[in-house]
């Protein structure tokens, strides 16, 4: 009961801090740039650190430590996938976009488009794009307090799932994106500390011998070398093969397509500051995503009996946290207590992070490009476009908290993965199309968004994810989003990435070439001098 006690307090001690920071950055706000984009003032390392904290949320610090402890060679995957998706995001998008837009993902697509459909298409897919997102980021909550509690109650997890989105709504109502950032920054400092921590304590327990952790990992994991080598989940057959091409395409690709990460751009004052704000989050992310492959082969090699089934029935969700409870002491001991308090803290301090990141994003695209730019054609006020904000707010973590209790059975880093399926398929090919092809339209551009994002939505619906995997030998519990014996499968593939993204693609094309719209090329060589020098980037961008 002390260790209860101990780990609550803790616990309820970082969401605190979080509340306070809340509370203090809504003194700071005023107006519209505040709110959305934290008054442009945050320098590169501060946003660095704060895309690191939007960037390394529960599908990494927990998915993907999961996945690893699970699937060995073929979980490390996840980390490579979303670590090289920077590269992209730095050489294709961020200095381009911080230069030629303002607030959200749609004033760079519509400053050389027609406003509404442009705007519409948009801000739908930003919303689809955020609710798959917070689907992960609520599931993972859910699992870690029901952990912390000690409790395996499915209505103390749906408790927990409508708490955070509670706090979510709060901190975007409250904070804004000042409020949002700090938090972030606060919550990255905070998980890299705790995550190193960690894995200096795993790496003592084999004397600092990578080679001792891995053969610990392969034997204590029941699949031998297997463990180790390529094909444990990925490769058994074709379907499998082009699955896992399919998963790497969408998290290469799905980076430069997320609106929660594009938004973060707008919040620094130069465009070289939103490069160097990438180059410390390549740096910040690439050591964490080293951490992940100690915290997986760590607790693949330490995590035994109960423990390790308990981790196999999260589908790898607890894998971080028990590792952390057993390096500390193990079960019932004092400091195996205190450092599962505090990773599951640093855990849920990563989900508020995100989940307020995902929410400003959707909501102010909602207020920002359907309520003001649409409904009242630019003329709204700002008092009125962020009391829309807030309205949405409300309303999209409403839809996230009941899409997110049926969501629990799944591996959260895979949720992520498809998300980053669908901002790839709807988002990047308009915005690549936009900055770099001249004859580029408005049909294209609708085309492209909602081409993609049907595509992406609708082959997810009829994937083994929905319905068809059966159910757990062990536990009972249905493999996929509805129950065992619902089978409406047709499309072989977990993740939709491989058919979806050249289908954005094709219809952005598509809808270009079959369009008698006559070109605005005198806007794309304004577009093309403004991304590129950032000239005028400060102006409004409707016209």
């Amino acid at each position: 009961m002390d260790h209860q006690v101990l780990t609550t307090v803790l616990f309820l001690s970082v969401v605190a801090l979080t509340v306070g920071i809340t509370f203090w950055a809504s003194r700071q706000s005023s107006g519209t740039a505040d709110f959305y984009a934290g008054g442009r003032s945050f320098s590169g390392f501060q946003n660095g650190l704060a895309i690191g904290g939007d960037y390394m949320s529960a599908a990494s610090f927990l998915g993907i430590s999961g996945a690893i402890a699970l699937s060995g060679y073929d979980g490390f995957l996840y980390s490579i996938g979303f670590l090289v998706a920077w590269l992209v995001a730095l050489l294709l998008v961020a200095e381009m976009l911080r230069n030629s837009g303002r607030y959200t993902m749609a004033d760079q697509l519509a400053y050389r488009m027609r406003q509404t459909p442009v705007r519409m298409a948009a801000a739908t897919s930003t919303v689809v794009v955020s609710i798959f997102y917070l689907l992960a980021q609520m599931v993972g909550a859910g699992a870690l307090v029901a952990l912390l509690l000690g409790v395996d109650d499915q209505f103390v997890k749906n408790i927990v799932i409508l708490g955070v989105g509670a706090l979510m709504i709060f901190y975007v109502t409250v904070g804004g994106m000042k409020g949002t950032t700090w938090v972030q920054i606060v919550k990255a400092v905070l998980l890299m500390a705790g995550s190193a921590l960690i894995v200096v304590l795993v790496l003592a327990k084999f004397d600092f011998n990578l080679s001792e952790l891995l053969g610990g990992a392969a034997s204590n994991s029941g699949h031998g070398s297997a463990f180790l080598e390529p094909g444990l989940k990925y490769g058994a057959d074709l379907t499998s093969k082009l699955d896992f091409l399919s998963l790497g395409l969408a998290l290469v690709l799905g980076t430069a397509g997320l609106p929660h990460i594009l938004i973060r751009f707008y919040t620094v004052p130069t465009s070289r500051d939103a490069r160097k704000s990438v180059l410390w989050a390549i740096g910040l992310i690439g050591v964490f995503y080293l951490f992940t492959l100690v915290l997986g082969f760590g607790a693949a090699a330490l995590l035994k009996g109960d423990e390790a089934a308990e981790v196999a029935e999260s589908k790898g969700n607890l894998a971080s946290p028990l590792l952390a409870e057993a390096v500390g002491g193990g079960a019932g001991s004092t400091g195996g207590a205190i450092l599962l308090a505090i990773i599951a803290a640093v855990a849920f301090a990563t989900i508020l992070a995100v989940v307020a990141g995902l929410t400003l994003t959707s909501s102010s695209s909602v207020a920002h490009d359907i309520y003001n730019s649409v409904i009242r054609k630019g003329q709204a006020t700002e008092k009125e476009e962020i009391r829309m904000t807030r309205i949405a707010a409300a309303a999209i973590g409403g839809i996230a908290i009941l899409l997110a209790i049926p969501a629990q059975n799944l591996n959260i880093a895979f949720l992520v993965a498809l998300a980053f399926a669908v901002a790839a398929s709807a988002n990047l090919p308009a915005i690549v199309y936009n900055m770099f092809w001249r004859r580029f339209n408005t049909r294209g551009a609708t085309w492209s968004i909602y081409g993609g994002l049907v595509s992406a939505v609708g082959l997810v619906m009829f994937s083994p994810v929905v319905s068809g995997k059966g159910a757990d030998p062990v536990t009972g519990k249905s493999l996929s989003l509805l129950p065992a014996d619902i089978d409406f499968s047709w499309f072989p593939f977990e993740n939709p990435g491989l058919v979806s993204i050249p289908l954005g693609f094709f219809f952005g094309w598509l809808g270009t070439v079959t369009s008698r719209e006559p070109s605005a090329e005198e806007r794309f060589t304004e577009l093309e001098v403004r991304a590129l020098t950032g000239a005028g980037a400060e102006q409004a961008t409707s016209h």
